[in-house]
């Protein structure tokens, strides 16, 4: 069996966005026997866990923090990576500290629940995107404490609690929206292929971004995610 060697190393079943991370693959399409793989391709070792953050492999000779979205698997603490907040201008304000103090917590922002509107907007398609689809919107209430946010893979054992399954240009694992300790919800980009920009500002990889009712944030080809806090 023949596959596709994306930029980034890995195996593609598709020629034209990687089937891994969605990375365009571009210039001479490089074949590579599946069968007998090259020694430079990643490979898993017989000790790899699972991330129960984000499903990403792990490696535990590497460290005890996962290498995708940050998560403790010593301490069990999620992401402990940089905050930052988007103002009504649209202009990152500087990282600001996580409550540490679970006791001040306010018990009306611990119930509250985000919702996800997901459309397809042709508008966003670049002119090597291909046609958008014709996708009715999809509505998602999320109640887990982290949801991953990309395109299913049963072979990798990654299964999105939002899965972006139409558009090829979502990585496996894209995105993560995550419920904070003092009740609060960020977004982070997990390093992904082609980015995530939320209210016009393209995020910086593994740094979260507080998302406030109504945020909009847009992914992958023609992919719009709207933010509603229920």
């Amino acid at each position: 069996m023949f596959t596709y060697q994306c930029p980034k190393g890995h195996l593609s079943t598709e020629s034209d966005y990687c089937s891994e991370c969605g990375a365009k693959i571009q210039g001479s399409i490089e074949q590579v026997n599946t069968v007998n793989p090259p020694d430079n391709l990643p490979k898993q070792t017989k000790n790899t866990v699972t991330c129960p953050a984000c499903t990403a492999p792990h490696d535990p000779t590497s460290g005890h923090f996962c290498e995708i979205c940050g998560y403790n698997f010593n301490t069990g603490a999620h992401g402990e990576v940089p905050l930052i907040i988007l103002d009504s201008d649209n202009i990152p304000s500087p990282p600001v500290e996580t409550p540490q103090n679970v006791e001040t917590l306010h018990v009306t922002s611990l119930q509250q629940q985000i919702e996800i509107t997901i459309t397809v907007d042709p508008a966003l398609r670049n002119a090597e995107s291909p046609e958008a689809p014709n996708q009715p919107p999809i509505i998602l209430r999320l109640d887990k404490e982290s949801n991953l946010i990309g395109r299913l893979s049963v072979a990798r054992g990654i299964h999105p609690e939002i899965a972006l399954n139409f558009d090829s240009a979502v990585s496996h694992r894209h995105a993560l929206i995550n419920r904070q300790s003092d009740g609060t919800f960020t977004l982070r980009d997990i390093d992904s292929a082609n980015g995530t920009v939320l209210n016009t500002v393209e995020l910086t990889p593994m740094v979260d971004a507080v998302l406030k009712d109504g945020d909009e944030f847009t992914l992958g080809h023609w992919t719009r995610i709207k933010v509603r806090f229920v």
